[in-house]
Formats: structure tokens, C-alpha cells, sequence
């Protein structure tokens, strides 16, 4: 069984796949984390996140990088954002994680294009969403708790930059898939977002 989940950043999606994936004794793939990899990969090298070609260049990374911690951070967040919009660096990343959702059994895959792009044939497609008000106060109390001194203010308008560079980019755009479940956390506990996630699996599943 392939489950893709969808949203923009800090929506709760990562959360709800990782419980999903548990649910259903599935591997797990936030594919966000490979674009990530690209611009920890380019900071390191000191190219340019702007230039295709750099991060093309920069796609080539270990799997063994995934599980750095620098990837967490908003710095290699905002680059990652930048890196994604190239189609080439898409392309070059597709396979990597098609194969990834096309293992015996099945897997879990969070993202933006999962349910439209990598695996438009999944069993099941949630999108999750959440205010943009309220993704940036659970992001900002994440920064905060890292050590970060990033203003709530300041967190909202890249959350908000995030969101427009996501949805308007030439190449597999953030939208929801037409045949998806969406499930809105704004006002959801983690456990309900969860239970809510696995009653849309369990309806929609192929």
C-alpha cells in the first residue's frame, strides 16, 4: 500500500505520516529531506542555490546525509525551498524516491507532489493543511526550542514566501490532488490529526 500525504511546511504532515507509517508497519520517506540534502550539499560545496546547474551538481549526495541534523535547520530550509523549484533538481531527485514508493509493500511518502507527480496511483492521498498563522507559531516555538532567536513576525513571511515559491513554480507546483482527503490541523490535536488520517486511509484506500 502507497499512502502520499501532501501540505505545506508546518503543516503537520511529517507528524501524520510517521504515525501512519507505524499504523501500517510502512517504510517512511519525508522526500522534503532530499531537497534539504541538495542545499546542505550546495552550502557546503559554497555554490549557488539560484543556479540549476549547482543544484543539479549537488543531488549526488550519500543516503547517510538524510539523517543529519543540519538538514533541520531553517538556514538549509529556506535554501531547500530555492533548490526545489528547479525542474532539473526535481527530475534528478523523482527516481530516487518513485523507487522509494514502488518497494515490496508499499511506503509512506510525505511532500508536495507525492499524490500528483511521484505517486499518482497511490492507495490512498491525504493533503494536509494548516493556517498560515498557525504553522508559523508551531514552526517558531520549533526554532525557538533549537535555541533560535527568529521573531514569530519574521517566521510568518518566510512561511508565507515558502508558500507562494511552492505553489507558483513552473515544475510539479504544491496543489492538492483531485481524488485527495484533505484534513485541516489548525484546530486538531496531534492525536485527533492522526485518527482523522487513518479514518481517511481506511476509507479511501484502494
Amino acid at each position: 500500500m502507497i499512502i502520499a500525504v501532501d501540505g505545506p511546511a508546518a503543516s503537520g504532515k511529517g507528524t501524520i505520516s510517521k504515525a501512519l507509517a507505524r499504523h501500517y508497519g510502512l517504510p517512511h520517506l519525508d522526500t522534503g529531506l532530499l531537497y534539504r540534502a541538495v542545499a546542505a550539499t550546495i552550502a557546503r560545496l559554497e555554490l549557488d542555490p539560484s543556479i540549476e546547474a549547482d543544484g543539479v551538481a549537488a543531488c549526488g549526495f550519500e543516503d547517510s546525509l538524510l539523517d543529519d541534523p543540519i538538514l533541520r535547520t531553517d538556514e538549509i530550509g529556506q535554501m531547500a525551498s530555492i533548490v526545489s523549484a528547479h525542474p532539473l533538481v526535481r527530475a534528478a531527485l523523482m527516481q530516487r524516491q518513485k523507487r522509494f514508493a514502488q518497494q515490496p509493500g508499499g511506503a509512506v511518502l510525505d511532500g508536495r507532489d507525492i499524490g500528483t507527480v511521484i505517486a499518482p496511483d497511490a492507495d490512498a492521498k491525504l493533503f494536509v493543511k494548516a493556517t498560515p498563522q498557525i504553522r508559523a507559531r508551531r514552526r517558531h516555538s520549533e526554532l525557538k526550542a533549537k535555541g533560535s532567536t527568529l521573531s514569530l513576525d519574521k517566521v510568518l513571511a518566510d512561511i508565507r514566501k515558502r508558500d507562494e515559491r511552492d505553489s507558483s513554480r513552473s515544475s510539479a507546483p504544491l496543489v492538492m490532488a483531485p481524488d485527495a482527503v484533505l484534513i485541516d490541523t489548525s484546530f486538531l490535536s496531534i492525536e485527533a490529526s492522526v485518527e482523522r488520517a487513518i479514518a481517511a486511509v481506511e476509507a479511501n484506500r484502494r
